[in-house]
């Protein structure tokens, strides 16, 4: 049975975009800025309320939120950016490149094409066209050849058949691939994750392996993404942003237990203790709490 998504932030009961408007505000003006109550109205509304926040501001107001919230607001909130291209379905990446376009004028295809090279630019178009096969009853010869098909375009080859294992991974159905990486170990003796650490390099090994991760657990990807952004000396503070953020009304309930099976600790502990101030206090706020 498929994993029930959970997100940490859902739509706040009894919403009111006026009253929330006129909070923030009066947390803004005069002097000094009431932090604590701007994060913990923030951090307790959808996203989608908090657009209708934004609009209710200006109309109140005559001033963008976003603006002053930057103005009052020190430290590291940065700008959300766009998760990495492996973990989103193709519902996701549709939309993605929709609001790209109309933001930058340009085609977020065209600019990645013009960005990178060889393998791994053919990869990323390749997901970016957002085709992958629906998921549907797995069909056992195809699961069989597709495995087959990999084994000897790796392991069995001199040198790698890269471009079979883009076309595989980047438009088969996720259930589908599960079966594969299955049988691929049964045939091969190896972990795929094995094998294209051995067949493959730089750029296009790492997308390779996010997405073999995320077929087998986007919240598990995602944890790990997490905990490598505040292990050891220095914080990924975007990576970690973004992660946090746009996961909050997804599945970041799933990542924060996915965290705590596959870590010695909790992501609220590691956020606690790797963070300080408004940012910490925001990020605690999204996570949703502690697990034990």
């Amino acid at each position: 049975m498929a994993q029930a998504l959970r997100g940490t932030v859902t739509d706040f009961p009894g919403f009111d975009e006026r009253a929330d408007a006129e909070t923030l505000r009066k947390a803004m003006k005069g002097l000094g800025t009431d932090e604590e109550s701007i994060l913990t109205l923030l951090t307790a509304r959808s996203n989608a309320q908090r657009q209708e926040i934004v609009a209710a501001f200006k109309t109140l107001f005559g001033r963008d939120l976003l603006d002053d919230l930057k103005s009052e607001l020190t430290g590291k909130f940065e700008k959300v950016l766009t998760e990495i291209i492996a973990s989103r379905t193709p519902e996701e990446l549709t939309a993605i490149k929709n609001i790209y376009e109309e933001e930058y004028g340009s085609s977020l295809e065209d600019d990645v094409v013009g960005d990178t090279s060889g393998f791994y630019q053919r990869m990323l178009v390749v997901l970016l066209q957002a085709n992958r096969d629906p998921d549907a009853g797995i069909n056992e010869a195809q699961v069989e050849q597709d495995a087959q098909t990999l084994f000897q375009a790796g392991e069995l080859k001199w040198g790698t058949d890269e471009e079979k294992f883009i076309t595989i991974f980047g438009t088969r159905s996720v259930s589908h691939l599960r079966r594969v990486f299955d049988k691929y170990m049964t045939i091969s003796g190896f972990q795929i994750e094995e094998t294209i650490d051995r067949e493959t390099s730089g750029n296009l090994e790492q997308l390779l392996l996010a997405v073999v991760k995320c077929i087998r657990s986007i919240p598990a990807y995602l944890a790990e993404t997490l905990y490598y952004a505040m292990k050891g000396a220095g914080t990924d503070d975007h990576t970690l942003i973004r992660v946090i953020v746009s996961r909050s009304e997804v599945d970041l309930f799933n990542i924060r237990k996915e965290f705590r099976k596959n870590f010695a600790t909790s992501l609220y502990s590691m956020i606690k203790s790797d963070t300080s101030g408004d940012y910490k206090r925001a990020l605690l706020l999204l996570c949703g709490g502690e697990d034990d």
